[in-house]
């Protein structure tokens, strides 16, 4: 009981001061932590719409709804159908309530504040072709723009075959895909929580404040959908070579989701050993190598030199201004804090209870963040995780709570949106 009490207390504890240093010293010490408002991305900047009003409207119907959503009268087939257009809407209202609709696809722009820096500015790559672009990718990491640069050549293959080369297609794809990460949580927390709470799982992650502040405005939303892809095999004995191969091929769009591989083999051994832990991993490094090595054979693509040549991009950019002291807890803090404060409580809550996922999915972020080679921005670059928090927390909720936890989740979600410019 009392451990049970102490790890979420400890943990809210040391991110309140967290959030307390890292403003004090840049607001009062002028150190200089790599952001205006440390640990958070962005800036405060109140601005509405008209479309603010549409956003409570289907924030407090989500809320609402969401009691009933639980019943077993309604089909599984039907719940997830629901909860992709429930996560749509939000997304898309939420999205416009600050800047308008404009504010769906402003931060592809490249005339815009943010856009030199995102995908549609590293199209002119593929001029000759994707052959000839995966062949030289790594050469050419350092002249693309930062995003494209952070990541394998996967979205920049997808968008040149679909002809996705203006911000509104982008965006497009980013949202519609992106959306679909509740309804693939709720399918993955099937198969390890059971139904009902796996319905709680999915309500979770259609609310929590970073998944929609940035599911409708950064490509990480689509790489978080893609991410929850990969572990519905991966946590399943029986399809496991396959989330094997799936994760190998989703590695190719971002390399955070190898991230996946380790949550899934963590789980395994919190369920089976470390016998079941070692195999999971060594079957997850034979499908990497052997679809990368397809890849290289077949294309010339080197992911090595490609890794090497992103991880120049990071250590010589803005990250090399962020002292690591600082964000080792820095990064967590703002995570945990933009993903929902009653997310953060509840996964706490069942870390100290032992629950399987929730130590999965704490062991992925420390170490990633002792890692130290993504520090700041963390709310929308480990969104690959959210999902996975999500499941944690909701082993913890019970039924009865879940209406006033999504509320919560509603007003920080709105409040941020209105009252704070996450550039995304």
């Amino acid at each position: 009981i009392v451990r049970r009490r102490l790890i979420p207390a400890a943990g809210f504890a040391g991110i309140a001061v967290t959030v307390a240093l890292g403003l004090w010293l840049a607001r009062h010490d002028g150190r200089e932590l790599g952001l205006p408002y440390p640990p958070f991305v962005g800036r405060w900047d109140p601005a509405a719409t008209g479309w603010a009003l549409a956003a409570v409207a289907l924030l407090a119907l989500a809320v609402w709804v969401a009691p009933r959503m639980l019943s077993a009268t309604l089909k599984p087939a039907a719940f997830a159908a629901a909860l992709y257009a429930l996560t749509l809407a939000l997304r898309l209202a939420l999205g416009a309530a600050s800047n308008g609709t404009a504010g769906w696809s402003r931060v592809f722009d490249p005339d815009g504040f943010e856009g030199p820096n995102e995908y549609l500015p590293a199209l002119p790559a593929l001029r000759y072709g994707p052959g000839f672009f995966l062949d030289r990718f790594a050469e050419l990491v350092p002249a693309l723009p930062v995003h494209a640069a952070g990541h394998p050549p996967g979205l920049l293959l997808v968008m040149d075959a679909l002809a996705i080369d203006t911000p509104g297609r982008l965006a497009a794809l980013c949202i519609a895909g992106g959306a679909l990460v509740a309804p693939l949580g709720y399918v993955l927390a099937r198969g390890l929580l059971g139904e009902r709470r796996a319905r709680i799982a999915g309500l979770l992650t259609a609310t929590a404040p970073s998944i929609l502040l940035f599911g409708a405005t950064s490509a990480d939303a689509l790489y978080a959908t893609l991410g929850v892809a990969a572990a519905i095999p991966l946590a399943s004995r029986r399809v496991r070579a396959a989330g094997a191969v799936a994760l190998a091929v989703v590695s190719v769009f971002s390399w955070s989701l190898l991230a996946v591989g380790a949550w899934a083999a963590l789980l395994a051994w919190r369920r089976s050993g470390v016998r079941d832990m070692l195999a999971l991993a060594l079957l997850c490094g034979v499908a990497l190598l052997a679809v990368h090595g397809a890849l290289a054979a077949l294309t010339g693509f080197d992911p090595i030199g490609t890794l090497r040549a992103t991880e120049q991009v990071y250590r010589f950019g803005i990250a090399a201004e962020r002292p690591y002291w600082y964000w080792l807890p820095g990064s967590p803090a703002a995570f945990l804090v933009m993903l929902g404060l009653p997310v953060a409580w509840l996964a706490f809550q069942a870390l100290a209870r032992a629950d399987d996922t929730a130590i999965a999915i704490f062991v992925v972020i420390v170490v990633a963040a002792v890692a130290g080679f993504t520090k700041a921005e963390v709310e929308r670059i480990w969104l690959c995780f959210a999902p996975f928090v999500c499941l944690a927390a909701a082993s913890a909720l019970d039924a009865r709570h879940l209406r006033p936890v999504l509320a919560l989740l509603a007003l920080q979600a709105l409040a941020w949106e209105l009252l704070w410019n996450t550039v995304w």
